[in-house]
């Protein structure tokens, strides 16, 4: 038998378009190419996530517990759903009036004296020179002084940027499990991990008792680490707005979090665990760390994503004094308006202007094809190679390079190999970084020119899902990747709809960008390619095989065992719709495991052989082989 295979048995998590799993994030994208029963079904699961209305027996309710039937709620709702959805003026925070600290001098003229008042507790531990102190009776101080001192005065400032990709409207990690000091991006980690694992359809427990404790891992973490008010941005903030730094800041805010509390707190492991960084190209460099250890033999379970919310002040003032965000100004002089469109901010390989800034938590669960046959793992597609490639000599941090003409040509060429060039000339398609910049449109579409012309391409579909969601840095790969599986189950590549027109400078001789949704059900769909770029010159690029040619691959590697494994598969899919129905109305069953009993150290068993852990069906043993035997 060849090589394992890493196949994935589950995703979830959720972005700007909704749920991850059973496809809705991915159904919003091509609400209208749906039919009417799959857009109700849509729209009526983003309004129970939303908070909007609840199960109500075998009805909906509103917030004024008004009785509605499904259909009622997506007529009612739809133009408030369509609107908490995808790229929208930010609500996370007012972009209109952010707070900030003005530093101000006051001085004295001639012989006058500065008088002020403050509570006791409010005085500074050392106080500047040439200050005079008077107790008051009512528990303040005065102050005197001739000298001239500086004040910090609350402000606010306008953002230049107002557009982003938040999670819907009305929807709360925080409100999900009990998440008590957690930072909004750990929040979302525990609830995309968890979304993925339930889609599996699959017991937790089952999938331990069949692999060793450490043939599990987890590849999880974030790009800037977890920045909002529990995390790093209060641990930054808190002593410069006049709170305490508490003691949870400072580990919270670690990008290996995601990683961390995944494997404690919702899958109770001890195997390994992976926080690999690479600007917005992390995604795949945790999956791919996944995908070498599987296919090595080292992992047989892996479960795989990251989780950012990066849409803060401090984020967004940042990416914009680069340049590299749509400001409103620059959107209304593109369309000639005083106002601007958000809606629309977001246009990869069109006249643009920026990026959009957004917040997304996305998970695979991926498995070596011997165990998705073993235990009846329905099989969503395989992910054979990531590769990561770097610039080299760059102009500049954010300037592209060569490395993506290395990941991204070394991809076409693995796919190849594995299925074939008949499935890579006809039957495959791009999901480009398409970042919504301008020079993204011009170097990433050279780039996929170049790469038709060599591997003799035609007609080659590239889709951009930043237009959608926006941007979400670690979890970016993520969400294109989510799409890439949804267009497998339905065959529509979304259309790039926040443009009218792709650009002049748009290399488009052998590529097609669809405007509209592009309807492939005649040509069949069977490889991906997922593809990404960094600051810094982290490029990766991942092929993705379609669940219909990997069923082909599967039957053909374990002819006598596969009928049995379709017959296990269809109690898999019960039990995942069981979850997905649950889901569609927000009862996510999120697992967070914290205070549950530890492991009993005094009765774990150490031989020369191997480590026995309480609570787990098989141990741990060594390689007894040595690989440097010749040495």
């Amino acid at each position: 038998m060849g090589k394992a295979l890493p196949v994935v048995v589950g995703f979830g998590g959720y972005n700007a378009a909704g749920r991850s799993s059973s496809f809705q994030s991915y159904r919003r994208m091509i609400l209208e190419s749906l039919t009417e029963t799959e857009q109700e079904k849509t729209l009526v699961g983003l309004g129970c996530l939303m908070g909007l209305v609840k199960r109500s027996g075998d009805k909906y309710s509103n917030m004024e517990g008004k009785s509605l039937t499904a259909k009622e709620v997506a007529r009612c709702y739809r133009t408030a759903i369509l609107d908490g959805t995808m790229v929208r003026k930010i609500e996370l925070f007012n972009p209109d009036k952010v707070v900030e600290h003005k530093k101000i001098e006051i001085s004295s003229r001639d012989d006058d004296q500065i008088i002020f008042a403050l509570q006791k507790k409010d005085l500074p531990n050392h106080l500047p020179d040439g200050w005079a102190i008077d107790e008051l009776a009512d528990g303040r101080a005065q102050i005197r002084t001739k000298n001239s001192s500086g004040f910090l005065v609350e402000s606010y400032h306008e953002l230049m940027s107002k557009a982003a990709g938040q999670l819907p409207t009305g929807f709360r990690p925080a409100e999900h499990y009990n998440s008590r000091f957690h930072p909004r991006g750990l929040q979302m980690a525990i609830l995309g991990a968890s979304d993925a694992l339930h889609s599996t359809g699959l017991d937790w427990k089952e999938i331990l008792d069949n692999v060793r404790p450490d043939e599990i891992g987890v590849y999880s973490s974030s790009a800037l680490s977890q920045i909002t008010e529990n995390g790093f941005g209060g641990l930054l903030q808190s002593r410069l707005r006049g709170n305490r730094t508490t003691a949870k800041q400072l580990p919270l805010g670690l990008n290996t979090m995601p990683a961390d509390f995944i494997n404690a707190y919702v899958l109770g492991s001890v195997g390994h665990t992976e926080a690999t960084t690479g600007a917005c190209a992390t995604f795949l460099y945790v999956l791919q760390a996944a995908v070498r250890d599987i296919r090595s033999g080292r992992r047989r379970v892996a479960i795989v994503g990251n989780a950012e919310a990066g849409v803060t002040p401090e984020i967004s003032e940042g990416f914009a004094n680069m340049g590299a965000l749509a400001s409103d100004d620059n959107l209304c002089k593109l369309d000639g308006t005083t106002v601007p469109n958000h809606r629309t901010a977001s246009r990869p390989f069109a006249e643009n202007c920026g990026f959009v800034l957004s917040e997304s938590t996305q998970y695979l669960i991926l498995m070596d094809d011997a165990l998705a046959i073993e235990l009846g793992a329905d099989v969503f597609g395989a992910i054979p190679e990531v590769f990561i490639n770097a610039d080299g000599i760059k102009k500049s941090v954010s300037a592209p390079g060569v490395g993506n003409y290395i990941s991204f040509s070394k991809a076409v060429a693995a796919a190849t190999r594995v299925v074939g060039e008949d499935s890579v000339r006809n039957h495959s398609f791009v999901h480009a970084h398409g970042s919504s910049t301008p020079a993204n449109r011009r170097t990433e579409s050279t780039l996929i020119d170049r790469i038709a012309k060599t591997f003799d391409l035609y007609d080659w579909p590239i889709t951009a899902t930043k237009s959608f969601v926006g941007h979400s840095l670690s979890a970016a790969s993520g969400d294109q990747l989510m799409s890439a599986l949804g267009t497998f189950r339905y065959q529509i590549i979304p259309g790039i709809k926040t443009i009218k027109e792709v650009a002049s400078d748009v290399f488009q001789e052998r590529a097609i960008f669809p405007l509209d949704d592009f309807n492939v059900s005649d040509r069949q769909m069977h490889i991906a390619f997922i593809n990404s770029k960094g600051f810094g010159g982290n490029n990766a690029t991942a092929v993705v095989v379609s669940p219909i040619r990997l069923n082909l691959m599967l039957k053909s590697r374990y002819k006598e065992k596969f009928d049995r494994y379709l017959l296990l598969r269809e109690r898999t899919r019960c039990k995942a719709e069981e979850y997905s129905i649950r889901a569609d109305f927000a009862e996510l069953d999120v697992i967070y495991r914290f205070g549950e009993p530890l492991i009993d150290e005094s009765k774990i068993s150490l031989t020369p052989d191997g480590v026995g852990i309480p609570g787990f069906s098989q141990d741990v043993l060594f390689d007894t082989s040595n690989p440097w035997e010749d040495m």
